[in-house]
């Protein structure tokens, strides 16, 4: 997952807003959203080659979701940082307990945000200061460095979001999901990957032979604890795949 934006109003009716992208190598086997069969209550895609997802909501009003911090010189890990989202969504840890055993194997995985919430809270981790922090109301944006770190595209979505709070149907959520124009290059930041690669992957959405969004997905939770969810699939060049909605 490379672009979270999302707005945190816990006393309004909808008190969850999530706009997500998940960009990733077109070859790498995905599941889209679905009921997980050993797991009742969660809705997640799944990464068919490490087993854990990158977005999902699960019992109780559990949410969680994760992106990856961008550094071509980190040392590969061998354990997959899906299997965190993951491990939240299937467990019943309450978060206190599940961000304290995160800081104490974070440096298992190679860098990354985590997400996590629930009907009342929704904390941040960044693997990079070991700190998670619990989230006041607010608009905030999430792609591959630190929470609102102000990114061309973090900003421009964010800003996107902010407008269509009054009214946050699914397809205004993810329009602001399918904005493929890229970031001009005084504006891009220097992640190390290379002008090229800066600019490819400037966009909202990414789209190229290889590498692109897989997945948009939009959120919506209810106040009583009702979920909307929306997820489109895409393929190489950004040719759409397919849509699934989940109510619950």
């Amino acid at each position: 997952m490379c672009l979270i934006v999302f707005a945190w109003r816990p006393d309004h009716p909808q008190p969850l807003i999530v706009a997500a992208n998940r960009d990733e190598f077109y070859a790498r086997p995905t599941q889209p959203l679905a009921q997980w069969p050993h797991a009742p209550g969660v809705h997640a895609g799944r990464d068919l080659e490490a087993g854990g997802t990158w977005l999902g909501i699960g019992a109780n009003g559990r949410f969680a979701a994760l992106t990856n911090i961008r550094d071509p010189g980190q040392p590969a890990s061998l354990k997959s940082r899906g299997e965190l989202v993951a491990g939240f969504l299937t467990g019943e840890m309450s978060i206190d307990d599940y961000l304290s055993d995160v800081v104490g194997r974070s440096q298992e995985y190679a860098g990354f945000n985590l997400l996590v919430g629930n009907a009342n809270e929704l904390w941040h981790f960044n693997a990079r200061n070991s700190e998670a922090v619990m989230l006041a109301p607010g608009v905030y944006g999430l792609s591959n460095a630190g929470l609102d770190t102000p990114w061309p595209k973090v900003l421009k979505a964010k800003a996107a979001l902010s407008e269509r709070l009054d009214d946050p149907q699914p397809e205004a959520l993810l329009a602001i999901l399918s904005d493929a124009q890229t970031a001009p290059f005084i504006e891009l930041p220097d992640t190390g990957v290379g002008l090229a690669t800066e600019t490819l992957l400037s966009s909202v959405f990414i789209a190229s032979p290889t590498y692109g969004t897989r997945a948009s997905t939009a959120l919506i939770v209810q106040a009583d604890g009702t979920r909307l969810m929306v997820e489109r699939s895409f393929g190489p060049y950004g040719g759409r795949l397919g849509e699934v909605e989940i109510r619950v």
